[in-house]
């Protein structure tokens, strides 16, 4: 019998939010909404989608914010082009975003890849990002420095971004219903969560929706271009740029446990921030804090938010 084909109303999960789509930077994306207030915008890693932030869309809503988690670009019934992954777009997306959304500005929040981007739209464009939130991501020049500098640890851990250069890996993560997306949740996981009912859903969300067509191979782009275009023009231009010191107030939170951004890569993030700046590592928590310790960085998203 054949599998039952996987489409985009896999990530339209009923809760106490709304589903929207909004147009950004030349596509459209789907954003799931709650409550009223200042803007915050969530942007979600690798292999996720928007459903990342279920606890914080709720806890963010009722404490007086605009809680907006967004499929990024490829992801989700965001549309999928086959072009766009690179850094540059990326930030883009949520400069775009944010003005399609109606606000001036937002606290953005991003975890994993979609902390990278997160860290890439506060350098470029700063006026947009009134206060920023990286939750188990590094600066993206402290990773690449890492990757070269910690052989052992880092580059060990990231083998799996050598393997996404391969043409035609997504089919080998998709590959018996995504059973390989679901071992890197697992892995990156906290053991404490890892063993949950609330891990084994989530997971299975998250396996569900990386089978939407396209999305696995939109997926990887953008590592592919990360990794291209370190010998390319572009990628010259892009670290260059890159070296601009955030003036975006910048929280970092980081599990104790996360063994695919490692704390010591991550704690290294500072030193391209000249505005207020907070480093804290979370106890017992592996790579989505955000989901382990619901409660406490929801408290520390509005915390940061509410700061001067």
């Amino acid at each position: 019998m054949l599998a039952q084909a996987v489409d985009d109303s896999a990530v339209l999960l009923d809760g106490p939010w709304v589903h929207r789509f909004v147009n950004a930077n030349g596509i459209r994306f789907h954003t799931v909404e709650a409550g009223s207030g200042p803007l915050v915008l969530m942007l979600h890693g690798f292999p996720e989608f928007w459903y990342t932030w279920r606890h914080q869309l709720v806890g963010l809503a009722e404490a007086g914010y605009r809680a907006v988690a967004v499929d990024v670009r490829g992801y989700g019934a965001t549309d999928k082009p086959p072009r766009g992954y690179d850094g540059y777009t990326l930030a883009g997306d949520v400069a775009g975003l944010i003005r399609a959304l109606g606000e001036r500005h937002a606290t953005v929040v991003g975890h994993d890849m979609g902390g990278l981007i997160a860290w890439t739209a506060a350098t470029f464009h700063p006026k947009l990002v009134r206060k920023l939130v990286v939750v188990g991501a590094a600066h993206p020049l402290r990773m690449r420095t890492a990757l070269v500098a910690d052989p052992r640890g880092q580059l060990a851990a990231s083998t799996d971004l050598i393997r996404f250069q391969r043409p035609r890996y997504e089919h080998v993560i998709t590959r018996d219903n995504a059973a390989l997306a679901g071992s890197y949740l697992r892995r990156w996981a906290g053991p404490a969560w890892a063993g949950t009912a609330d891990f084994a859903e989530y997971a299975a969300r998250c396996r569900e929706a990386i089978q939407i067509p396209q999305a696995a191979f939109c997926a990887l782009e953008a590592y592919r271009w990360a990794m291209r275009s370190v010998l390319r023009l572009s990628g010259y231009r892009f670290v260059s740029l890159l070296k601009q010191p955030i003036v975006t107030p910048t929280l970092q939170l980081h599990g104790e446990f996360d063994t695919c951004v490692l704390p010591r890569t991550a704690q290294g993030s500072g030193r391209y921030v000249i505005a207020p700046y907070e480093w804290r590592q979370l106890d017992g928590a592996g790579h989505f804090p955000h989901q382990e310790l619901p409660e406490i960085i929801t408290g520390e998203i509005i915390r940061w938010a509410k700061s001067e």
